[in-house]
């Protein structure tokens, strides 16, 4: 698996594959670029850039001072040195944070559009805000980390799926889980407290790019309103409900998510690349 220093020293892994547009798969918190696996058939016509995010998959580090916006920056320094023009940013989850700091960041003008997974700008509920977490729920997601990660994982990988899980999906749920479980509890739990502190509102009405809001139907975390939120907030968006799916839509109907993918590409203005000799 190729991968980039960062200046730090960090060694954050991504996999290449295919050409054309590229698109820049940011998975959600414990997972990896292995839960795009069931994307891969796009690569016959676009360019797949999947990231293991820093403290994920095989982008360990030391485990200390992980938050989102170092993640963020781990992420632009991959777009940069892989010089992306004309990019689909696909953010699930944590990886929707992190993308909408890209996009308002000094590598903004190499995204040409934006695919946002099931998130909100917002996780912590409070003043006024209900379309995120309640503040008992978030502290209980981290003192469960804590005592006991891997039940933790294990119960949260099944989690992400529509309830009860479908009995096609059984397998994938138990695989999610135990990869969920593989973290180093510690990196998890940092990173966890730096996104519940996150507050991205004020930074969607900067956002140009073309956005398609997707979420599950089913999902466990955020709803319909959080949505609407976010295609009312972003100055260029529309949303797309996925019926069958929970907080995961790529891994529950793939087929649905990779057509919606291809089409939303080819709507955007064509990339041109600089050719050399």
């Amino acid at each position: 698996m190729p991968h980039i220093t960062v200046p730090d020293g960090t060694r954050i892994a991504f996999h290449d594959q295919g050409a054309g547009r590229p698109v820049v798969l940011l998975h959600g918190l414990m997972a990896h670029a292995g839960f795009w696996e069931q994307q891969a058939a796009l690569a016959d016509d676009l360019r797949l850039v999947s990231v293991d995010l820093r403290g994920h998959g095989l982008s360990r580090g030391d485990g200390e001072g992980l938050t989102v916006e170092t993640l963020a920056q781990d992420v632009a320094a991959l777009v940069e040195q892989l010089d992306l023009e004309g990019a689909i940013g696909v953010g699930w989850s944590l990886g929707a944070s992190i993308l909408w700091r890209l996009l308002s960041g000094e590598c903004a003008s190499r995204f040409a559009g934006a695919v946002i997974v099931d998130m909100t700008p917002k996780v912590l509920n409070g003043d006024g805000w209900t379309l995120g977490l309640s503040p008992d729920l978030c502290d209980a997601r981290r003192q469960a980390m804590n005592e006991d990660y891997s039940a933790f994982g294990q119960a949260a990988g099944s989690a992400i799926f529509a309830q009860p899980v479908r009995d096609e999906l059984r397998g994938l749920a138990g695989w999610a889980g135990a990869e969920f479980a593989r973290n180093d509890p510690r990196a998890i739990s940092e990173i966890w407290t730096s996104l519940v502190q996150e507050d991205l509102r004020a930074v969607l009405p900067r956002i140009a790019q073309p956005t398609l809001v997707v979420r599950g139907a089913h999902s466990q975390l955020y709803g319909s309103e959080t949505a609407e939120h976010l295609v009312a907030a972003l100055p260029n968006a529309r949303a797309v409900t996925f019926p069958n799916s929970g907080h995961a839509p790529q891994l529950e109907e793939p087929e649905r998510f990779n057509t919606l993918l291809r089409d939303f590409a080819a709507s955007l203005p064509p990339v041109f690349q600089t050719q050399t000799a």
